[in-house]
Parts: C-alpha cells; structure tokens; sequence
C-alpha cells in the first residue's frame, strides 16, 4: 500500500475496533511501518480510534523524530522497539480489551503464556503470549522488556506475535493492518472462552499440537 492507502486502513481499522467494543475512549494506538527508510504513522496520543483522521496521523522517522501530523502515541517507543525487534512486523495494535485486561486481574495461565492453547486457531494464529510485569503507559522500561521477550522467543524458533502489558492491554503486531487485528480479535475471544469457562479447560495435548505444528506451521 501507499501512504494514502495506509492511512485509510489505519482508520478503517480503528473504526472497525472500537465499533465492536475491542477499545474504548481514547484507549489503544495503531502504527504501520511505511516502505523504505520513510519510517512510521501512528495514531496520535489521547486520539479515539473510532473517529480517526488520514491526515492527522503521526508521521515519525526511523530515528523517531515526528515530520508531520498531530502529537504522535505515548507509546512510540514501545511501537519502534517492537519493529526493530520484530523485522516481519507490518503494524502493531495496541487495545486495552476488556477480557485480556481482567485475565491479568484475575491471574494469567503463566508469566510465559498467559493464555493455555486451549483451541486450534488460537496455538495457529496466535501462539505463546508472554506476560510482561506492569509499568506506566509509555515507560521506555516496558519497551526494553517486550524487546527482550520477542528477542527470546527467535532464538528459541517461536517467533512472538503478541505481548500483553499487565493491567494494561495487548500489542499485537503482523505483515498489514487487518492480519494485526485478526490477532487481536482472536487473543480477546480466547481470553473470553477460557474466562466464561471458568479458566478450567484442559490444553491441547502434545499429539493434537504436533498435527497443528505439520500441517499448518503452527509456533507452538
């Protein structure tokens, strides 16, 4: 896509997410890589993503100087680290989705996996989702430690795709904009499943995760 049309499909984007209840107020932020060395847009900071507009995104380069647009995401640099660390990364969301923030609250599976592979589009389209330790909005500090997990997690042949910020919300990150939010939407819906169940369900065991990992390259 272009610029023009990159725009237009963070808007969509955010408009889709916050029409269906993924975010809320003025919650959550979106940023696209641009092609080249033309950096990055992000929403701008305290922005709603449902009332988005192309020409007011942030514009940053890759040396994280704003060029254009109003004031750009408090979390930038959280957005920039996750890109250096995560080369395939087209577009990073962040939501702070009701069932993930309350499965923090109410205790995560593991500090490594937060959620159990409890269905097979789950371990496929998302895979392992660590938890990192609470910090304020837009410390560098979380940035550095979601950096350290992706970093981890590629040496050890299963690439990340998502992180969930304790208390605060996802960041979920794909080649373009509506992958991004196909992950989302199945990280909530999976947090929500296993939330209305109690958090009871057993995981899929290693023989049904093993046909997952042949006939679908899932990273599990």
């Amino acid at each position: 896509m272009n610029d023009d049309a990159l725009r237009e499909e963070v808007c969509r984007v955010g408009r889709s997410l916050f029409e269906r209840g993924y975010v809320h107020a003025t919650a959550g932020n979106i940023s696209v890589r641009l092609a080249g060395d033309a950096g990055f847009l992000i929403t701008p900071t305290d922005a709603c993503l449902g009332f988005l507009a192309p020409g007011r995104l942030a514009h940053v380069g890759l040396d994280g100087v704003q060029r254009s647009g109003d004031r750009a995401s408090k979390t930038l640099a959280l957005h920039r680290r996750i890109y250096a660390a995560a080369p395939e990364a087209g577009c990073v969301i962040h939501t702070h989705s009701t069932h993930l923030v309350a499965l923090t609250l109410a205790g995560v599976w593991s500090e490594a996996d937060i959620l159990p592979p409890i269905t097979p589009y789950y371990v496929m389209k998302v895979g392992h989702v660590p938890l990192i330790p609470y910090h304020r909005p837009g410390d560098p500090e979380a940035a550095a430690r979601v950096a350290a997990a992706i970093e981890a997690a590629a040496a050890r042949g299963v690439p990340l795709r998502a992180v969930m910020l304790d208390r605060l919300g996802p960041n979920v990150w794909h080649a373009s904009p509506a992958e991004a939010m196909a992950v989302l939407e199945e990280l909530e819906e999976t947090a929500r499943l296993w939330l209305l169940c109690g958090r009871e369900p057993p995981p899929l065991g290693e023989a049904p995760l093993q046909e997952l990992r042949e006939h679908f390259g899932a990273r599990w």
